[in-house]
């Protein structure tokens, strides 16, 4: 029995929105400190600024795994880590929407397109191609609380850092890689942030407000994961379907904020990276709930997880075309591509409904 099955469910409700206000504020601060952290020590590459932020802003996802995998609700952590990647790719969207409105605003696709982008989707893919792989694995394949299926995709996403770093230096393309009327040139492909004003905030501040936010985020996801757990339980939800859609939302958040940020700024590119550099870094996760359960964590997923994998490549295929072929038109509010993710997302939740009550 969790610590919070026993509350109300008016109280595990009350903890929930508090805990995603808390991650939502948190998010913001985190993005801030970032900017000027990145800007002091200089850490706008692959090694240090994608790292710093994408731990940064998935540290609600963090707290999760760590608290399921200690309390053993791998399902939870699994469905959270699977579902937030499909969710975050339609986060994209909501920024398509409601980031830059106005007449003749083109489609974000159009407006961030650059080949770097293009390689950070196909990290996803190839990520998310190897977590379809690691569940057909035997689950007795485990060596020094280690499978090779996570060390594999830790594998790759440490490749990836390296490709994209050396994609924001310059590719033997056209125009390096960017179309010539892109809101701006693609260094953000490696996470170099320009603050707004640094010279406003010490490099101590920044660390003392980092480190408090930090915390905020951790303690608030962990809050997140028991209260919507037993929230799940009481309402009769099952905890994937539950993972991958509610606690999925609220840990993304602090996607949500930083990307409507980084579009009113004009950084499209950096709202689009952030979002596929995250999602390439949460199944890295699988790492540590492999570590701290000292069990084979893919081999257990079940039909649903590995819908939602094959889900979300698809989304971040969806984007991979949008950014070659940069659709000018808006339907609906958004471009063709993002409206298709939508369309394709609400038809995916609908199958992931259908297989949890089969």
């Amino acid at each position: 029995m969790g610590p919070m099955d026993s509350l109300p469910i008016w109280a595990l409700v009350l903890i929930f929105v508090g805990g995603a206000a808390v991650i939502w504020f948190s998010g913001i601060q985190l993005s801030k400190t970032t900017d000027v952290l990145d800007s002091r020590l200089h850490l706008g590459s692959a090694l240090g600024g994608l790292i710093v932020l994408a731990v940064a802003t998935n540290l609600p996802e963090i707290a999760i795994t760590v608290s399921a995998a200690v309390s053993g609700s791998i399902g939870v952590a699994v469905g959270n880590i699977l579902g937030g990647v499909a969710l975050q790719t339609v986060v994209i969207a909501v920024l398509d929407a409601f980031g830059k409105r106005g007449k003749g605003v083109k489609p974000i696709t159009y407006r961030a397109a650059s080949l770097g982008l293009v390689l950070e989707a196909v990290v996803v893919v190839a990520v998310l191609s190897v977590v379809i792989a690691g569940s057909q694995l035997p689950a007795g394949l485990l060596f020094a609380r280690l499978t090779p299926d996570v060390v594999l995709i830790a594998a790759i996403w440490l490749v990836g850092l390296f490709l994209v770093r050396r994609a924001g230096k310059g590719l033997p393309w056209h125009e390096d890689g960017a179309a010539p009327d892109t809101t701006t040139p693609h260094p953000s492909a490696h996470r170099t942030r320009k603050p707004a004003s640094p010279e406003q905030m010490s490099t101590a501040k920044a660390v003392v407000i980092f480190s408090v936010a930090g915390l905020l985020t951790l303690a608030s996801g962990v809050a997140l994961e028991l209260a919507g757990d037993a929230a799940a339980k009481q309402v009769g939800v099952s905890g994937v379907l539950f993972g991958a859609t509610v606690l999925a939302l609220a840990t993304s958040l602090p996607e949500i904020s930083t990307g409507l940020q980084a579009v009113k700024q004009g950084d499209d590119n950096l709202a689009i990276s952030d979002i596929f550099g995250g999602n390439a870094f949460l199944p890295v996760l699988f790492l540590v709930a492999t570590l701290i359960s000292g069990k084979a964590v893919l081999p257990q997923a079940n039909a649903s997880d590995i819908y939602l994998t094959a889900l979300a490549g698809l989304l971040t295929v969806v984007y991979a075309i949008g950014l070659i072929f940069r659709p000018r038109r808006h339907f609906a509010g958004m471009g063709p591509d993002s409206l298709a993710v939508v369309v394709l997302y609400v038809i995916g939740i609908g199958g992931l409904v259908a297989i949890t009550i089969g």
